[in-house]
């Protein structure tokens, strides 16, 4: 059976090019970065020119405000905790929102039981934050403030710009979860005014279990991870050399095929759309219809189960999401979905759509039309629909 795969913010396939490129470092580039001999000098070589396109990507004017980490978790956990214990004699309060990945609120949560005070801020009925109510929560102690890139479950973009500038005249740290933003949609650290910004190698087809970190120049932030000297001191331990390397493959593909990408996935997107309500009714789409990842869409359909629609949809070969696959299994409502005001029902029927460049339309009709029968016998057996 052929596997549709529309659940692209959970796994992508590793581009063949970086494929390649790993296999080749696995047999012929195996040192150690950090060795002082020709092996290693070879492996260092290669990292930096990962290093660099990585940089490219995100338009980092310094390779070396790239550090390397094991995944967009560790990056984000990275990013909060480091500076908390960096600016803990300067104060204890950090801002963030309602609706950001576990990554950043178990992170926090973890800080509140070191006595580090957490404020988060709502978000409107699609899912964006008001810069004015990160300006108004800002206290003399806050040291840090972290809003999410764009959102993983709904897909909304937030005005990351707008609160860099806030940030900045009071001088706090502002990290920026880009996870799901990077290598999707331009991303451009010195436009967007960032000091901390996370992301994630399989995000762009790269391989899985390899990130990165971005610390601005000057920014003042603790590793987490003692020992040695590599990743300029901000992360002990040998560097993924053949992932890294992958990564940096992928990177080079998304700056040259970005535009057609986005092109091609909001397309498909959009087509999703307006097909939508020949197959199914009573539902929401949800997140901003302007500012949004063009490759996302979330959909609350009343009625029904949303982990069992996936299975069933899983039975017949097309693969989606119920929400974000790091909270996958959880048996309570989505908290993003909650805090845009769905109910709890509509809540736990909702899908997560995303698109890759080989998807095609014809992907799109299949879909929908095992969506359809699927919802239809879960709508059967549901105590709460009734025909009309």
């Amino acid at each position: 059976m052929t596997i549709i795969n529309l659940d692209h913010l959970s796994a992508n396939q590793p581009l063949p090019e970086v494929q390649d490129a790993m296999i080749e470092a696995l047999k012929n580039n195996y040192g150690n970065p950090s060795s002082q001999h020709t092996i290693g000098d070879k492996a260092a070589e290669a990292l930096g020119i990962a290093r660099e396109s990585v940089a490219r990507l995100i338009n980092s004017p310094l390779p070396k405000e790239i550090v390397f980490t094991s995944s967009g978790t560790e990056s984000i956990n990275h990013a909060i905790k480091g500076v908390a214990l960096a600016k803990a004699e300067k104060g204890n309060h950090i801002v963030t929102s309602n609706i950001e990945h576990n990554a950043v609120l178990r992170s926090l949560r973890r800080l509140k039981m070191m006595d580090y005070r957490v404020t988060s801020v709502p978000v409107d009925e699609y899912g964006r934050v008001n810069p004015d109510d990160i300006a108004k929560a800002i206290t003399d102690k806050t040291i840090l403030v972290s809003i999410m890139h764009s959102n993983n479950e709904i897909g909304t973009m937030q005005p990351i710009e707008e609160i860099a500038k806030i940030t900045k005249e009071k001088k706090i740290v502002f990290h920026t979860d880009a996870v799901d933003s990077v290598g999707v949609i331009p991303v451009d650290v010195q436009k967007l005014g960032v000091d901390l910004l996370s992301f994630a190698s399989n995000t762009f087809y790269g391989p899985s279990g390899v990130g990165g970190l971005y610390v601005k120049r000057g920014t003042s932030i603790w590793p987490l991870l003692d020992g040695g000297v590599q990743e300029n001191n901000k992360r002990a331990g040998t560097e993924n050399l053949a992932g890294i390397i992958g990564m940096g493959v992928a990177a080079e593909s998304a700056i040259l095929n970005m535009e057609e990408r986005i092109s091609h996935v909001k397309n498909l997107r959009d087509k999703l759309i307006k097909m939508f309500p020949d197959f199914i009714d009573e539902y929401f789409i949800n997140g901003h219809p302007e500012y949004c990842l063009p490759n996302l869409l979330s959909v609350s359909i009343k009625y029904i189960e949303g982990e069992s629609v996936v299975l069933m949809l899983d039975e017949e070969g097309i693969a989606v999401s119920t929400r974000s696959a790091c909270a996958a299994g959880a048996l309570q409502a989505s908290h993003v979905l909650l805090s845009i005001g769905r109910e709890f029902a509509d809540a736990q029927g909702t899908m997560v759509i995303t698109f890759g460049f080989e998807n095609t339309e014809v992907d799109i009709y299949k879909f929908l039309t095992v969506l359809k029968e699927a919802v239809n016998t879960l709508r059967e057996i549901s105590p709460l629909y009734s025909k009309t």
